[in-house]
């Protein structure tokens, strides 16, 4: 054996005999929407806005003027959790199901296809929208098709995925996470909104990241 083999295989007896690395701690995933009624839920009270229905197994906004939304009445937790859910634009240019939820003592919203359309980000960070700061990303969302959104949210970072893609992936060291001023503070603690569009959500779930239940 040379001596470049040699020490190939000696790195990898060692690797092969270090303790593997502790992995995540997940619950189980729980639903948050039977697919059949808005059991739990309850309309955001945003000026004139659209109808909302459940239909076909999912939740449909009516395109409001401009917003239109629903709030979670359940328990919730407020850090160390995943959420996901599947969400289509079917008709209209704006965001189509905006989430907003808790971070620690504070909310923020991860925007979906705001701005014109095509701009996925979290609002607010460090005081800066979704528009304008470090998670703002560009996706184009076709009409009346499904996408997958998974959200991860811990005290030091938060993650995003549209389908099985990472779109977001940011670092908060400490920088306060806030909501945008206006009417999208109705939707705390925990809700979906649509901006002049219709759209429609459905298979909504979340899990704990962390040992405890939420609170």
């Amino acid at each position: 054996m040379s001596l470049s083999n040699f020490h190939l295989a000696a790195v990898l007896l060692v690797a092969s005999q270090m303790p593997a690395l502790p992995q995540s701690k997940a619950g189980p995933w729980k639903p948050l929407f039977d697919g059949k009624t808005l059991a739990g839920w309850k309309a955001t009270p945003f000026t004139d806005q659209g109808t909302i229905k459940v239909e076909n197994g999912a939740i449909v906004l009516g395109s409001g003027k401009p917003l239109t939304g629903i709030n979670y009445t359940g328990s919730f937790p407020r850090i160390d959790y995943e959420i996901q859910f599947e969400a289509a634009r079917i008709d209209g240019n704006d965001f189509f199901a905006s989430l907003t939820v808790p971070f620690g003592d504070s909310y923020f919203t991860l925007v979906t296809g705001g701005w014109g359309g095509d701009i996925v980000g979290i609002s607010s960070i460090g005081g800066w929208d979704a528009s304008d700061n470090e998670t703002r990303t560009y996706f184009t969302f076709d009409r009346e098709r499904w996408y997958r959104f998974r959200l991860q949210v811990s005290a030091e970072r938060i993650r995003t995925w549209i389908d099985e893609k990472q779109v977001i992936d940011v670092l908060i060291g400490g920088r306060p996470v806030s909501m945008r001023p206006g009417d999208i503070k109705l939707s705390e603690p925990f809700g979906f909104a649509s901006y002049g569009t219709l759209g429609g959500i459905k298979k909504i779930e979340y899990r704990v990241l962390a040992a405890a239940e939420p609170k």
